[in-house]
Formats: C-alpha cells, structure tokens, sequence
C-alpha cells in the first residue's frame, strides 16, 4: 500500500494517507488572539480544507483527539464542536488538558476514513 504525505513542510506533514485511512496532524488555529471557541471554529475550518484535499470530509472522520490549555474551557469548545460536528456520524473522542504552546488554547488531531 502507498502512502501519500499531503502539504508536506519542514517538520511534518499536514496529513498523511495510507489506504483508506488519512491521519492528521494536530492543528492549532493560526489567530492567538481568539477565544477557546473562536480557536476552536478556526482549527475545525482548518481540518475541513485538509480533508477536503485529501478527497474526504468531516462525515468520515473516525477519531478526534483535542487537547485543551484549559480543561475548564471544555465547554466552550465543546459549542463549537457541536454546531461543527456531523451529527449522523460522530467520531470517538476524547478531550483532555494538555501544556500546549503560548497562546494556543486548542489542539485537535482527527483520523478520517477515505
């Protein structure tokens, strides 16, 4: 089987695809500045255009890891997610409070079906 490496850079790649299956990189939104809701609608924009790139969409996506600065801004992010989220296909997921870099308030890593 290949494997693909999409939007490649000098550290990682955005994606990589093997098979059926695309693995993101965690994304992080690129306006420090937003709130936890407002990075989170940013990173979640950003995801759809990679999988979108890859040939897929938020439809498939198989698993979603999200690591929050603030665990106590869970449901902020959480509001976001939802009105995002394809309800008649929720991924597994789990949220958990990370040391992230300044200013990052969010960070989501999703794996999608192709």
């Amino acid at each position: 089987m290949s494997i693909k490496r999409i939007k490649p850079g000098a550290w990682n790649s955005r994606a990589v695809a093997h098979g059926d299956l695309l693995f993101l990189s965690g994304t992080v939104a690129d306006d420090k500045s937003l709130s936890m809701k407002g990075q989170t609608e940013q990173v979640l924009a950003k995801i759809d255009d990679v999988l979108a790139t890859a040939g897929t969409d938020k439809s498939r996506i198989l698993t979603a890891t999200v690591y929050l600065a603030d665990i106590a801004a869970k449901d902020e992010m959480n509001e976001a997610w939802m009105a995002w989220m394809d309800k008649d296909n929720p991924p597994a997921r789990a949220a958990v409070g990370a040391t992230l870099t300044p200013g990052t308030l969010v960070e989501i890593m999703v794996c999608a079906a192709r």
